[in-house]
């Protein structure tokens, strides 16, 4: 049997192919993030825009005091492991200036896990200044255990 391809086959296979390769990053894109933060806090909302303008669904819910530490707690967030606000999408918290290039892999990867943190406010990271000036800091993955580990490094600028 020969198999022969006309130019409209070709061009619908293609354009089948780059449809399918994009859905994907379109469903994580697409998944809602959910931020609680401080109502006062300048970063976050710096942070919320970073995220935004990489193609996440973000919506916003003011906190604060013991109210936005209580969530955290209750959520599988380890003391030393907070930051100034928290996210959650697709089951997973995002705690802290995560970039959203180590989200995407958390969405597709699938771990066991409670989600990511950058503890702290480390200069450089989204939302805190420039990131020619950024500090080395480090995005942890929390294990269901409360156990983490260092899901991606960020060296000195």
């Amino acid at each position: 049997m020969q198999l022969i391809l006309s130019r409209r086959g070709f061009v619908l296979g293609a354009c089948a192919a780059s449809v399918a390769g994009a859905v994907p990053a379109m469903a994580i894109a697409g998944s809602a993030l959910h931020v609680l933060k401080d109502l006062n806090c300048g970063c976050c909302s710096a942070w919320v825009e970073i995220v935004r303008a990489d193609g996440f669904d973000v919506t916003v819910e003011e906190s604060m005091g013991t109210l936005l530490a209580r969530y955290k707690l209750d959520n599988g967030i380890p003391q030393e492991m907070a930051s100034c606000h928290t996210g959650r999408i697709a089951g997973y918290m995002i705690e802290g200036h995560v970039p959203p290039a180590d989200i995407r892999p958390l969405l597709e990867e699938r771990p066991d896990a409670i989600g990511l943190a950058v503890p702290g406010m480390p200069y450089g990271s989204p939302g805190m200044g420039p990131e020619s000036e950024r500090e080395a800091y480090e995005v942890f993955l929390i294990r269901r255990s409360g156990s983490t580990e260092v899901f991606t490094i960020y060296a000195a600028a």
